[in-house]
């Protein structure tokens, strides 16, 4: 769906979500139509996926328990259930999730002001640098340059105590004229020739419908990471009569099977959107049916993406979440995530951008929300207020007009301005 269409039927959204509201017992279609490019069921055990461009490099594997996908063009093979770095875990726990088989952990130079790169380094030189894959990024300032770059890249390098790494990629691309800038691609040209990555990623929070299609179509980018959750659902019960999909057209699934066309790898992060902080496990399991793995399950049921990209950060967080790896959604556990997206989708932002392009007074829009996260759904009180500072550093949040002309571009119909307001009195705190 065009980002035209979008905006148009943002007025269907409250309706869509009182359909919902009533539409549990409808549980038999939901999530079981979630198809690949070809027409089969992406849920599919580790043995039956094979990638037909590369017959001796399966697109899967199992080794201990753990699955292994392939990361697109990169050749590597990574665990289905990789490492978030913004905390890593103590190192205690980082070496036992790499003893029971995670090989991939997703860092950024301002992670935990550079100690995340440190906390690596010291753990490859006593662990060896064989068992486990690193994705490491570098920020864009607003005066950044191609000095600048480089060395924010060699600090990053002398944090991880090693001379080259597996991916190099931008932090957090917002503007899509980033992604074949020639200052960027320049910084990376140079890091490549002297051999200190071997394969250039990136991620992007806001703007993905944007970035993500040119840096595919760019042929510059090995991988890319993504936000993507149960709420991209992009399937419909028949009987609910709404637009193209069940809960709003995210579009990202689209910008998931692009990469794969072109054989770009994907990984996909802010998989647990739960209620709460993510370390309150009371109320995610109930039953026996822990929601946290059926939102993994749901995610890794999309054959083209090759990892979920999660904060592990205590014994019962990896229990849990390393149980999800191979496994499949049940009936219940489908039924308790319809239950989930319907009760919740209402406040639940995207991060399309959409409302921030909209702003005729340039309010980050989008950065606020993202801000809001942090502080309601991850407890994260002190990076929330950053964020919040740094998005209202140049445009304060009092220049609203109230026009509403960020509520009319979302296409969710989410109350843009009550998030932007409770995200702002963060910074006040």
């Amino acid at each position: 769906m065009a980002v035209d269409d979008l905006i148009r039927h943002s007025a269907s959204r409250r309706q869509v979500l009182k359909s919902l509201a009533g539409g549990a017992a409808a549980v038999g279609t939901f999530l079981s139509a979630q198809t690949s490019a070809n027409g089969k069921s992406s849920e599919k055990r580790p043995s039956e996926t094979e990638d037909p461009r590369q017959a001796d490099a399966p697109s899967k594997f199992e080794r201990q328990g753990m699955i292994y996908r392939r990361l697109g063009r990169t050749g590597l093979h990574i665990s289905e259930i990789a490492l978030g770095g913004s905390p890593l875990p103590d190192e205690s726990l980082l070496r036992r999730l790499i003893d029971r088989g995670v090989n991939y952990v997703d860092l950024s130079d301002s992670y935990e002001n550079g100690n995340a790169e440190r906390k690596m380094g010291r753990l490859w030189k006593d662990i060896g640098r064989d068992k486990i894959h690193v994705h490491t990024r570098f920020h864009l300032p607003r005066n950044f340059s191609e000095q600048s770059i480089i060395a924010s890249v060699e600090g990053s390098l002398r944090r991880l105590a090693v001379d080259s790494i597996d991916i190099l990629g931008i932090h957090g691309v917002e503007n899509p004229d980033h992604v074949t800038d020639e200052r960027i691609l320049g910084a990376f040209e140079k890091l490549r020739g002297q051999g200190k990555f071997r394969f250039r990623g990136l991620t992007c929070h806001v703007n993905q419908h944007a970035v993500i299609p040119k840096a595919v179509e760019s042929g510059l980018y090995d991988m890319v990471q993504v936000g993507y959750n149960v709420f991209d659902i992009q399937e419909t019960d028949k009987n609910v009569k709404t637009y193209s999909d069940y809960l709003g057209e995210s579009g990202i699934a689209k910008l998931i099977d692009l990469a794969h066309s072109r054989d770009v790898g994907v990984t996909a992060m802010k998989v647990l959107k739960v209620g709460g902080r993510r370390q309150n496990l009371a109320g995610a399991v109930s039953e026996g049916i822990s929601l946290h793995q059926a939102m993994i399950k749901w995610a890794l049921g999309n054959a083209k993406i090759s990892a979920v990209v999660i904060e592990i950060m205590n014994t019962a967080e990896m229990d849990e979440d390393l149980a999800a790896a191979g496994g499949r959604l049940s009936r219940e556990e489908r039924r308790r995530l319809h239950t989930h997206v319907s009760a919740r989708a209402g406040d639940y932002c995207h991060f399309c951008g959409l409302c921030q392009g909209a702003c005729r007074q340039g309010i980050r829009t989008a950065d606020l929300s993202r801000a809001l996260v942090y502080a309601e759904s991850y407890g994260k009180s002190d990076r929330a207020k950053a964020a919040v500072i740094a998005a209202t550093a140049r445009i304060p949040v009092t220049v609203c007009r109230n026009c509403g002309a960020c509520e009319q571009a979302c296409p969710y119909g989410l109350a843009v301005r009550r998030r932007t307001g409770r995200a702002a009195a963060l910074a006040r705190a």
